[in-house]
């Protein structure tokens, strides 16, 4: 399985530039492996679209509490309806969607049970708010093969996310 982490906040223009790059990465293997993403928007719904113009399945990881579907932040919900409406398969998984700690928890066992990772990510460190560089350096301490997308032109809108976006 594929997972991608990357940037919460990249520009709407930025998704379509994301989403051509994720369409040639994903077609430039034969293995039609499905892909899996963090229920969210930015870069989840840019590799979501992507898989389904390569003709991929869509695994989604939806937040729960006690078994019972969480609350996403606002920011949040209408990528996460697109996301389940592209999804061959939604997967629950417990963690609190608005705290950071718990959903790079739930990043990095996503992480763990792929083969690969694609990170949309700038380069920039981690800090109290973006964990895309930590998530990087997870995947391959873990022998996870990791490719870095960040396409000229690609922007961030540089606001403030949720405690749980990357």
């Amino acid at each position: 399985m594929i997972a991608v982490v990357g940037h919460a906040d990249v520009t709407p223009e930025s998704l379509g530039l994301l989403e051509a790059e994720l369409v040639a990465l994903l077609e430039g293997e034969p293995d039609g492996e499905p892909g899996v993403v963090r229920a969210g928007g930015g870069a989840p719904l840019a590799f979501a679209r992507a898989l389904r113009v390569a003709g991929r399945d869509l695994v989604v990881v939806i937040p729960t509490s006690g078994m019972v579907p969480a609350l996403l932040p606002e920011r949040d919900r209408v990528p996460t309806g697109e996301l389940l409406l592209l999804a061959r398969e939604v997967r629950l998984l417990t963690y609190d969607p608005v705290d950071r700690d718990a959903c790079v928890g739930a990043d990095e066992e996503i992480i763990a049970g792929c083969r690969r990772l694609v990170a949309v990510w700038d380069g920039s460190p981690s800090n109290g708010r973006d964990a895309t560089a930590h998530l990087v350096a997870y995947a391959r301490s873990r022998g996870v093969t990791v490719d870095v997308l960040w396409p000229a032109g690609t922007t961030r809108t540089g606001l403030r996310v949720a405690p749980g976006r990357r």
